[in-house]
């Protein structure tokens, strides 16, 4: 993988770690995720007029991305409701790219060289055992073990959708600007009065939350188009990393050896990337 793209990556992996933790700080966990979303269409809306409309190609893909993302969204505030942010992220994103790596060869015909595989490996162990504790609740388990399969679901799908866009930019403003309005029009039908609320007290936030989380998604979706699937969607997983210190040095959640160690092997994992 170019240097570049992996620098590009690993900043991605930041602003996707931040996004996440203002859902984890806030208080209706959906209703944030929703601020987020609906930040993130904002800043698309504004870089629309910017970018050329995507190949008509992308489209069916756009749309099953659209509906996917849904279930996406409610499950990473269902698990954010019922554990720590450092227990539930780590599972989420990292049994995610494990589950790529072993689909992208049947699915989309792209296999992983020996490099990118010890890579993978080494990312995903370290990341899992990030979250496998005896003291975790375990319904977040089961509930970030369930999004992992989603994030494997939608990752195939939108760097599939990507590449046939002939513009990466395109797709992922696209995507971000249209896959907000479900979420919002739910939110809006289920407690207006409330949403009304959040969106006066931490607007601002979701505005920046969207932000970064157009930016990691649109970092991570044109790196798709340089670098294989799995391998990218490994790396980008790098943002567990950054997840851990949030959570403990903002979150205040407890830390430890095993997360040190964890940690060696993710660093170690998107070293071998580098070389594969």
């Amino acid at each position: 993988m170019p240097t570049h793209v992996m620098l590009l990556v690993l900043f991605g992996a930041l602003l996707h770690a931040s996004w996440n933790a203002m859902v984890k700080s806030g208080g209706d966990k959906l209703t944030e995720t929703g601020l987020i979303a609906g930040g993130g269409a904002v800043v698309s809306l504004a870089a629309l007029p910017f970018v050329p409309l995507p190949a008509t190609a992308c489209v069916p893909w756009m749309v099953v991305s659209i509906a996917i993302h849904q279930l996406y969204y409610a499950l990473v505030a269902a698990a954010y409701h019922e554990g720590d942010m450092g227990h539930a992220y780590p599972l989420m994103r990292g049994a995610a790219p494990l589950l790529v790596a072993l689909a992208s060869a049947p699915l989309i015909g792209e296999t992983l060289s020996l490099h990118g595989w010890l890579g993978v490996m080494l990312i995903c162990g370290g990341i899992l055992l990030l979250a496998l504790h005896r003291h975790a609740a375990p319904r977040a388990t089961w509930l970030a073990l369930a999004n992992a399969v989603v994030i494997a679901v939608y990752t195939l799908i939108d760097g599939t959708g990507a590449r046939l866009s002939g513009n990466a930019a395109s797709y992922v403003l696209w995507l971000t600007f249209l896959e907000a309005f479900p979420l919002l029009t739910w939110l809006w039908l289920r407690d207006r009065a409330g949403l009304r609320r959040q969106l006066r007290r931490r607007g601002a936030i979701g505005l920046i939350g969207g932000a970064c989380a157009v930016g990691s998604y649109g970092v991570a979706l044109w790196a798709m188009t340089q670098a294989p699937v799995a391998a990218v969607a490994a790396l980008r997983e790098t943002s567990v990393l950054f997840a851990v210190v949030i959570a403990m040095a903002v979150l205040r959640e407890r830390g430890g050896v095993r997360r040190l160690i964890a940690g060696a092997l993710v660093v170690a994992g998107a070293a071998v990337l580098r070389l594969a």
